[in-house]
Formats: structure tokens, sequence, C-alpha cells
């Protein structure tokens, strides 16, 4: 009944409310709500992102949901790699979508985690824990990680920082997919240096 009534508060306005009147902690709720998403998979990513950047600037607020996010996300996967051996977390791997997710990060950990970290929405609870269990390289998985949600942190922040300006003038989304296109194209070239040079240390 209270995990109802705390989600049923969890609204974009509230959200603003909170952020608005602890602003003075400086950064911490900025970064802390975003952190949480990671722990509580209700918590409306876009939303949260969006008023970061109408609270504190599309810079400041792109940069705490950034860090946020990237350190909820390494947290859930530094404490998986840890416990991955335990019996609850064997049986879980085991459900079908998860067996699926964990076959394509020891195929492809790489694309796996960066290209899902470039949706807004989606399990991210299971990546993370996807990623761990299939025991991912620590590095590998934090480039991903970093690049795929800098560059999804980085297109909601811009929107939402100017929101009656996309509202009124729709067509300048296009301006965002083309900074989502270049971004997608630079890193697939960083992941290809990094597999030649798996490659070559064969």
């Amino acid at each position: 009944m209270y995990t109802l009534d705390i989600m049923s508060w969890l609204t974009e306005d509230n959200l603003r409310y909170m952020l608005e009147q602890y602003r003075s902690l400086g950064p911490l709720p900025g970064i802390g709500l975003t952190f949480m998403k990671s722990f509580v998979p209700p918590l409306p990513t876009i939303a949260i992102v969006g008023l970061n950047a109408a609270v504190y600037g599309l810079w400041l607020g792109f940069l705490y949901s950034w860090i946020g996010l990237v350190a909820g996300c390494l947290t859930t996967f530094v404490i998986i790699r840890k416990i991955a051996s335990h019996r609850l977390l064997r049986k879980w791997a085991m459900r079908p979508k998860v067996a699926k997710g964990m076959v394509w990060v020891r195929q492809s950990g790489f694309s796996y985690v960066f290209l899902l970290s470039l949706f807004p929405v989606g399990p991210f609870v299971v990546i993370n824990m996807a990623a761990g269990l299939a025991g991912m390289k620590l590095r590998s998985y934090l480039i991903a990680l970093c690049a795929g949600k800098a560059i999804m942190v980085f297109a909601v922040s811009y929107i939402g920082n100017d929101l009656d300006r996309f509202i009124n003038r729709p067509w300048e989304v296009i301006y965002v997919l083309l900074f989502i296109g270049f971004s997608l194209w630079g890193v697939k070239a960083i992941e290809a240096q990094f597999a030649k040079a798996a490659r070559d240390g064969h």
C-alpha cells in the first residue's frame, strides 16, 4: 500500500516542486533522483532528466542527470558482479528474457550496453544485472554506459530545457536526431577499435 502511494506521488509536477524546493542543496537533488532510477524502476526517466534541465539549466542539468544515471547503473553492475554466484541470482538468470540478454552480452557486450543505454525508457535494472552476471569487463561496460547515457541525457535535456520551443517548432527535433546519429557513428567507430585491439592481442 505504501509503495503504491509513493508511486502515485511521483508525478512530473511533484518532482518539479521537489527539485525547486531543494535547489539550495545544489546538485544533490538532481543527481539523487537520477541515481535512484537504477533502484526504483517506476521513476520516470524522461521527466526527471527534462526537469533537471529546466530547473538547473541545460549544461548543469545534463551533468547532474548523467552523473546520477551512470553512478546508479555502475553501482548495480558492481554489486551484481560481487554476488553473481548467489543461488537466487543464478535462478533469476535462467528466465528467458534475462538469459537472452546474457547471450547478447557475451557475444557483444559493448553494443548491448551502449545501444540500450540510448533509450530513455527500458529495463535498466535488467540491463545492468545481465551485464554483471555475464562477467562483462568493467572498462568496456563503463565506456559503453557513459557514452550511451551521455547521448540520451543530452537529447532529453536539450528538449526539456526549452520545451515550449519544440512544441511550437517540432521540426527542430531533427537537430537532436542528427546529433544522436553522429554520436552513434562515433561510438561504433570506437567499438571497432576495441574489437581490432582485442583481435590483435590474440
